[in-house]
């Protein structure tokens, strides 16, 4: 099979491999189309200590072909969502059969952007902060891939005020188009909301904005801090400081979910399916690559390039 290797040089090379087996729990997935996301990034500049050579590759549409051991021989044919470990940008990958999550009549473009950043950010809403109707909710990276999406799921949930914070102008304009109510630059935060507190916000950035949005919770407001964009240095906060407020400091990790509760991210993302095949949530594929193209689009994504979601043509579904 052809597949995308990330290999000692830190080049991506596009070659033959033998055809992956699943093994117990396993599906395999003959792959259309794969999505990019900011963890290619990662990998290629060595923040993981991946042994290489390396098929990259976290998010596959296709159909399954084949299953392990412990699977439903009925599943072989099913079109698919999957989220993976590794290995999409392939002809054929291997993923965890639990989140190999059924997505027939989905077009297989949209289920390639769906990902990881989908069922994301709709725990991050719903089952992390648990957002109600009238709730008043702050989404920082209000541009990216999660905070598109965190805007729909907390205006279908009821939210009251929604608002962004953006890197700049540009991420600020493209962001408003998903349901926020007002999108700040972020040299604007948080000067420009005065003396405004909310009850959700959603943090990726860590470093001083982290105590920032401690600052700006209301009472009994719960912080989601879901990654560290700025600085992975440390943020202290005070436990007493918050129960005095009755504030919450939440965290998530979707990869960590992935393996030790599986079924709540798969149940997660099925909820999420839904409400994008309803038409409720939107997502933003704005880029199709070819695999020789690949590094050319994580490159953009790295320089901040992209808006919306990219996607890698692998293997187009007929017809």
């Amino acid at each position: 099979m052809k597949a995308v290797v990330l290999d000692t040089d830190d080049r991506l090379h596009l070659t033959d491999l033998d055809e992956p087996t699943p093994g117990p729990g396993q599906v395999a997935i003959a792959v259309a189309y794969a999505g990019i996301q900011y963890g290619d990034v990662l990998v290629r500049n060595g923040h993981f200590d991946l042994p290489r050579p390396f098929v990259p590759g976290f998010e596959a549409a296709g159909r399954i072909i084949a299953v392990g051991d412990g699977v439903d021989q009925a599943r072989i044919s099913e079109q698919v969502t999957a989220l993976t470990g590794a290995g999409a940008y392939a002809e054929v990958v291997l993923a965890s059969a639990e989140l190999a999550i059924e997505a027939a009549g989905i077009d297989p473009r949209i289920a390639a952007g769906f990902g990881w950043a989908t069922p994301t950010a709709y725990d991050l809403i719903n089952t992390v902060a648990r957002v109600q109707p009238g709730e008043h909710v702050l989404i920082h990276a209000a541009a990216g891939g999660v905070g598109t999406l965190a805007a729909q799921f907390a205006r279908a949930a009821g939210a009251g005020a929604i608002v962004g914070v953006a890197g700049d102008t540009d991420r600020a304009g493209y962001a408003v188009r998903f349901g926020f109510d007002q999108v700040l630059v972020r040299e604007e935060f948080p000067d420009a909301l005065g003396g405004r507190k909310f009850d959700v916000i959603l943090d990726p950035i860590g470093g001083p904005t982290r105590h920032a949005n401690l600052e700006r919770l209301a009472p009994h407001g719960r912080l989601a801090v879901y990654g560290n964009i700025a600085t992975f240095e440390p943020v202290q906060a005070s436990a007493n400081d918050l129960l005095m407020q009755g504030k919450s400091l939440l965290t998530y990790n979707s990869n960590l979910l992935s393996q030790t509760h599986p079924g709540r991210l798969a149940d997660s993302a099925r909820r999420a399916l839904r409400l994008v095949a309803d038409g409720r949530i939107h997502i933003d594929i704005t880029a199709e690559y070819e695999p020789a193209d690949l590094d050319t689009a994580i490159q953009r994504l790295a320089n901040g390039a992209t808006r919306g979601r990219s996607i890698l043509r692998v293997a187009p579904v007929a017809g």
